[in-house]
């Protein structure tokens, strides 16, 4: 790299990170999470707003490279602490309904998605017709746990029952829809090397049977010194995530399954005393630098100056099938169960929050060919419409005042016979 390209590369990160803050904070004061103004700071940093010149001109095509690997980074890095912060707790007391929700709400959006999936196919034709009717069947089905993780503590609902109903159903959609996409990744992407995914079982097998009874030795070993981390115990984390993100490379599979099962092995107790100590530092560098290069990397893909009629009918199907799929297949999955038509409601609204978890999923249909630009940005689009119409329709559907009421009744049946749900409406 010459020096000025790592002038371009310095000057590229401070824009990034000034426009990702300062989306972030304008997006907060809108009652939003700040992962949509700094999404939309990504796509405002591509072509879409300036013209492809003036962000070649910005970020040089020898840069690219380098952020993109920055990208990658921070992606395994998130996709990591996502699988850490998959607990099974979560669905202690609501398994049952938590299961059949989050079926529901992966089955329909999915079986939509493909039939969308051979309608766009003749706009937007593939080598992969199978992979690419699957892929969007699996990008119609995701839910963002941490992103609605972190709607429900701003809202002040992640105590309530509907709040630990609502993480529960994302977690579980979560490995659904990382599981699903997997096999597609696989499809598409083995080639004729199609025994090299036989080895996804033994490798699942070692990292069940010998990486996690080592990481709960390592976890016992941990020296903690008031709120600093052993440094070693890092380097062997940052070691055991990038071995396991090549690994599944190496297998056909994408790097962020291997990122997110070296988290999701992580044991419980030493998953807790990281979280406590060693991560905080971990997440604020992936928050504030990792992932603001990775929503402009994905910006960067992103053009919608030369939208046209037919593109924004393929947008208002795309929006259709997304929010209408995963609204009625969370609504009648909660309602099947008992669960009240209020909260069955505010349940749909929340699944339907896509994020971040729905970006790193385009991400990966455009590495390997099943999304072209163009449907790639309709899909972008509509990623950042669902996560942000979550907050609006709460506030309609579930207000502050209902809500109050809510964690005072819950609170008031832990004391007596706690129910996860309620199941009739209370008296307004």
């Amino acid at each position: 790299m010459t020096a000025h390209s790592a002038a371009m590369l310095f000057l590229d990160l401070m824009v990034i990170i000034a426009v990702a803050r300062m989306l972030g904070v304008v997006a907060r004061r809108l009652g939003q999470p700040a992962v949509i103004g700094e999404i939309l700071g990504g796509l405002l940093l591509g072509p879409t707003l300036y013209g492809a010149a003036t962000t070649t001109a910005l970020f040089p095509t020898d840069v690219r490279p380098t952020l993109t690997t920055v990208a990658n980074i921070g992606v395994c890095v998130f996709m990591f602490l996502v699988g850490l912060e998959a607990d099974r707790e979560l669905l202690r007391g609501q398994g049952r309904i938590a299961v059949t929700v989050s079926l529901s709400a992966i089955a329909l959006p999915f079986a939509f998605g493909t039939v969308l999936a051979l309608y766009l196919i003749g706009n937007h034709p593939t080598e992969h017709r199978l992979g690419f009717v699957l892929f969007l069947g699996t990008a119609m089905s995701v839910t963002a746990f941490p992103v609605l993780a972190r709607i429900l503590t701003d809202k002040g609902l992640i105590r309530t029952p509907i709040g630990g109903l609502a993480l529960a159903c994302a977690a579980l959609d979560d490995v659904l829809a990382w599981s699903i996409l997997a096999v597609v990744t696989a499809l598409v992407t083995s080639g004729d090397d199609h025994w090299q995914i036989l080895l996804a079982l033994p490798y699942g097998l070692v990292m069940l049977g010998v990486v996690r009874p080592l990481l709960a030795r390592l976890s016992r070993r941990v020296v903690l010194k008031g709120r600093t981390a052993n440094a070693g115990v890092l380097v062997a984390l940052a070691a055991g995530l990038w071995l396991s993100a090549e690994a599944t490379d190496r297998i056909g599979l994408h790097l962020i399954f291997g990122a997110f099962l070296f988290g999701a092995v992580m044991p419980r107790e030493g998953a807790r005393a990281l979280r406590e100590h060693a991560l905080p530092r971990v997440k604020r560098i992936c928050a504030a630098v990792l992932l603001p290069v990775f929503f402009t990397s994905a910006g960067l893909k992103v053009d919608l100056s030369s939208m046209d009629g037919g593109a924004v009918g393929e947008l208002a199907l795309i929006l259709l099938v997304a929010i209408g799929g995963k609204f009625a297949g969370a609504y009648f999955g909660a309602r099947v169960n008992g669960v009240r038509p209020r909260h069955s409601a505010v349940l749909a609204i929340l699944i339907n929050t896509r994020g971040l978890t729905e970006l790193i999923v385009l991400t990966v249909g455009l590495q390997i060919g099943v999304l072209d630009t163009r449907l790639y940005s309709l899909m972008v689009v509509m990623a950042l419409v669902t996560t942000g119409m979550a907050g609006v329709l709460l506030r309609f559907v579930y207000p502050e005042e209902r809500a109050r009421q809510d964690v005072a009744a819950h609170e008031t049946a832990l004391t007596s016979t706690p129910s996860p749900v309620p199941s009739k409406e209370p008296s307004s």
